[in-house]
């Protein structure tokens, strides 16, 4: 299906429906989107990946739902909204394709609210252990968490501090499953 009169974006929401909090319905989420004017509007698995279209960029759309958010459930949740041109770019540029394949739950995207600031990767490497590595690229980080996501020391906080805003993470399957859906819209 191609979307007409705007462009299809991706969007990433932070910290949802984990362990009992901020839980976020993707029903109500995706009722929420379109009541924002967003059409079109897909969800893929409950951690809130969203693919819409809608008028506009992709900052005011991040605004608008976060606010929407905000005052539909009453917490606050950071998100990220990217076009589907750079989603893709994105996705299909894991700098571990050789391992992603197997381990798609621990090879991630991250992607940051602000800019990702140049030598970004080598400030993360002393926080890598047991084989993970990380790669900044393309405004984005790809890490692989070689020895499993739980017992890494790059935590959220970690990567939010030395990134210098917040850090959304995917795993690969994730990441590629969203690119497939913008895909499928033509987009």
């Amino acid at each position: 299906m191609v979307e007409t009169k705007g462009g299809v974006f991706v969007a990433l929401l932070r910290g949802i429906n984990v362990g009992g909090n901020k839980k976020v319905p993707m029903a109500e989420l995706r009722g929420l989107c379109a009541g924002l004017g967003f059409t079109g509007v897909a969800t893929f698995i409950q951690s809130g990946n969203l693919v819409f279209a809608a008028k506009g960029p992709a900052a005011a759309h991040e605004a608008a739902l976060e606010q929407a958010i905000l005052l539909h459930f009453g917490f606050e949740v950071p998100v990220l909204v990217r076009e589907a041109a750079t989603w893709t770019k994105l996705a299909t540029k894991c700098p571990f394709d050789v391992v992603a394949d197997d381990r798609q739950k621990l090879v991630h995207l991250g992607l940051a609210k602000g800019p990702v600031p140049a030598g970004v990767g080598r400030l993360l490497a002393p926080y890598c252990k047991a084989g993970e590595q990380v790669v900044a690229a393309t405004g984005a980080l790809w890490i692989d968490y070689a020895g499993g996501v739980a017992r890494s020391k790059l935590t959220p906080a970690v990567l939010d501090r030395l990134v210098g805003s917040t850090v959304t993470l995917r795993n690969v399957r994730t990441a590629r499953e969203l690119a497939a859906m913008v895909a499928a819209r033509g987009a």
